[in-house]
């Protein structure tokens, strides 16, 4: 397909057959992103306003959302890839490189379920940055806490997920984590308190490179920004 239009104009592709289309806050977008970083793909990014999708965007992505990753097969040929699993799932296919998957296939499937399992935690993460009030906040921060005890339970000795082994689960976590980060830096939410073993993985993760260049250096601005849009109850415990 192509993916340009006279009304509404794609900048021109890189030299790198990958373009992962992003956005700057996106947790799906950073899985892509360390994947990518991990395997030593060359790939650029086109960051788009997910308040102010562009045309060519709108055209391409059945759902409306980001992660894309587009694949340039001709100079007249573009596939679109999306949903963050997916295209993590096709670059272990088709990228060489170091294996983000296990090779055992049960200890593989126990992965993807990590991997669903650190969804639900995205999903209770929305509600609790954008939770206006007291009651709303505690239910998610509770839930929270109870999903991150479970993720205590699975954990050995580390440094990662797997050991000594960085996976798909750990580029995964790696944007969880990150959101508290900056949630650190306004209230102390006291979720990791007593999971040692989830705070020491989450340590692991933040020095990693592949992590660290999954966002902009403006990340935490643009966060804290967000906050401020949605009238965040966590603004409020600010010391």
């Amino acid at each position: 397909m192509t993916l340009t239009s006279a009304a509404d104009p794609q900048p021109q592709a890189s030299e790198a057959p990958l373009t992962l289309v992003s956005h700057h806050l996106c947790p799906y977008v950073q899985r892509a992103a360390i994947a990518l970083t991990e395997k030593g793909v060359a790939f650029q990014r086109r960051t788009i306003d997910l308040a102010d999708k562009p045309l060519w965007f709108q055209a391409i992505s059945p759902l409306g959302k980001v992660p894309l990753l587009i694949v340039r097969r001709s100079e007249a040929d573009d596939a679109v890839v999306f949903e963050s699993a997916v295209i993590c799932e096709y670059l272990e296919e088709t990228q060489t490189g170091v294996a983000l998957h296990p090779l055992d296939p049960l200890v593989k499937a126990r992965h993807r379920g990590w991997i669903e399992f650190g969804s639900s935690i995205l999903s209770d993460l929305w509600g609790f940055e954008t939770a206006k009030d007291a009651a709303t906040f505690e239910t998610k921060q509770q839930a929270l806490r109870k999903k991150f005890a479970v993720v205590e339970t699975e954990l050995g000795a580390g440094p990662w997920f797997a050991g000594d082994a960085f996976s798909l689960v750990d580029a995964t976590f790696a944007p969880i984590f990150r959101y508290f980060d900056v949630f650190d830096t306004i209230a102390d939410t006291g979720i990791f308190a007593d999971i040692p073993k989830v705070r020491a993985w989450r340590s692991a993760l933040a020095e990693r490179p592949s992590v660290r260049a999954a966002v902009a250096p403006d990340y935490g601005e643009r966060l804290r920004a967000f906050l401020v849009h949605h009238d965040a109850w966590l603004l409020t415990l600010a010391s």
